[in-house]
């Protein structure tokens, strides 16, 4: 009869393992698009303020420069450290 005992196959990975890597690997292929497209949108905010208000590119400049600021710390925030329940770390605390 056989054993009522149910071991894993030592070749088959673990579903742990691999959901973390997956939701690490969407991760990094999310990010370029989000910093990109942060940029893009700062850029055509200035873009359409400057035609409004004759400003030249001096909004498009600044908003995009926004846009790049806001790219990077949307990166830095998905890198930042978790704790256990999946909290972002504060720093400081």
């Amino acid at each position: 009869m056989p054993s009522d005992d149910k071991t894993e196959n030592p070749q088959t990975p673990k579903l742990g393992k691999v959901k973390s890597t997956s939701s690490q690997m969407a991760t990094a292929m999310e990010l370029p698009f989000t910093f990109v497209a942060a940029v893009v949108v700062g850029g055509l905010i200035g873009y359409f303020l400057d035609q409004w208000l004759h400003t030249g590119p001096w909004l498009m400049i600044l908003f995009g420069c926004l846009g790049f600021a806001g790219g990077i710390l949307e990166i830095l925030k998905r890198f930042r450290p978790t704790d256990s329940r999946g909290n972002h770390d504060q720093p400081g605390s």
